[in-house]
């Protein structure tokens, strides 16, 4: 399991600017399933997992794709990208199905506009 990084600020650390974020990502609650995804996507560069008291994190920059079949490896049994969307609590920028495979989240608006 990767060291917990904290991703919350007071107001005081805040800064805000008028830029455009690429960043995409799920939250889940803390479960079998959620642990096992984690545990996956953690390997993957690029993707930062915080694991907090009662819920998961998967943070990335530009897309995440999310692989049904390795999931499944690493959980012991099916996960389909319908249970997938179960398993997450909420998640940010563009969720898109690419196939009975692969979810892929979309922080580029741009990109996901050719899966419309």
């Amino acid at each position: 399991m990767s060291e917990a990084h904290n991703i919350f600020k007071s107001m005081d650390q805040l800064q805000f600017e008028r830029t455009i974020s690429h960043q995409c990502g799920v939250t889940m609650n803390d479960s079998v399933e959620a642990r096992c995804i984690a545990e996956v996507m953690e390997e993957k560069p690029g993707i930062r997992v915080t694991y907090m008291p009662a819920m998961i994190r998967i943070d990335g920059e530009g897309k995440i794709e999310f692989k049904m079949s390795e999931i499944s490896e690493a959980l012991g049994r099916e996960m389909t990208p319908n249970l997938f969307e179960i398993s997450t609590s909420t998640h940010y920028g563009r969720m898109v199905m690419l196939d009975d495979d692969t979810v892929v989240l979309f922080g580029d608006m741009d990109e996901a506009l050719q899966y419309e």
